[in-house]
């Protein structure tokens, strides 16, 4: 069950200097909000590993992602962290200066390297302003991470390894589009706040059955409906409650 993208309603392909334009939320406004929002914007290449916010500092640049993979990731004070959220091409990082906030509460960084269309948060706060369509687009995005989070916390809790990677794989291919998703199984269990043997002994039975294949930093998605298959009821249920949200506000 792929996740669903919502549909631009304005436009066909578009553009902003020179730059294919991929973020959805960009795609589904009117054309006269994009142009207001777009004329603030710079579109900025960002390799992996690149920090878009980081927890407890001030936000000064919001970013309209328009490839590759941002996580947010909550952090402990002895700086052990772990991933509660994932946004690609649908989303927006810095939601807290929309809700009046100045600063993170999670680290944001690029897990796999790709591109944003960015803009300063005062410019941000004020173009809003004058772009209804895309204030609402923004709030429902937030209700979209919210859910993640409280879903991702009950899949962490409550779920074994293999069922929680696979879920995990599947949120991260929805989102980069592909078979190959380029992580190490370093960087997984990072993002899975657990050992690294433990993904290891997930990864290799996922490739002992056919589903993924894994080779020098590059894991492969061979079996798609397996794969979903092999995953907690978690992906489903999160695919799911947001597809029908997004039905409800066509």
């Amino acid at each position: 069950m792929a996740h669903a993208v919502r549909p631009a309603r304005n436009a066909g392909v578009r553009s902003h200097g020179g730059h294919s334009v991929a973020n959805t939320i960009l795609l589904g406004l009117p054309n006269a909000e994009f142009d207001r929002i777009l004329k603030d914007v710079e579109f900025e290449t960002l390799p992996a590993s690149t920090v878009l916010n980081e927890a407890f500092e001030p936000i000064k640049k919001m970013y309209f992602i328009n490839s590759g993979l941002a996580s947010f990731l909550n952090i402990m004070e002895d700086g052990r962290s772990v991933e509660v959220g994932l946004c690609g091409k649908e989303g927006f990082v810095g939601m807290p200066v929309l809700a009046g906030f100045k600063t993170s509460s999670v680290r944001v960084v690029m897990q796999v390297g790709g591109s944003a269309f960015c803009i300063s948060a005062k410019d941000m706060v004020a173009g809003i302003r004058h772009c209804p369509t895309l204030s609402i687009h923004l709030n429902r995005f937030a209700q979209e991470l919210a859910l993640q989070g409280a879903q991702v916390a009950a899949c962490n809790r409550l779920h074994g390894m293999t069922e929680r990677l696979s879920r995990w794989l599947l949120m991260s291919q929805d989102r980069l589009g592909g078979d190959m998703v380029p992580l190490t199984q370093e960087y997984l269990a990072h993002m899975l706040a657990t050992r690294r043997a433990s993904v290891t002994v997930a990864a290799h039975a996922l490739q002992k059955k056919g589903i993924i294949s894994y080779r020098r930093g590059q894991l492969t998605i061979v079996d798609r409906a397996r794969l979903e298959d092999a995953s907690c009821e978690c992906y489903k249920m999160l695919t799911r409650q947001t597809n029908a949200w997004r039905r409800e506000t066509r």
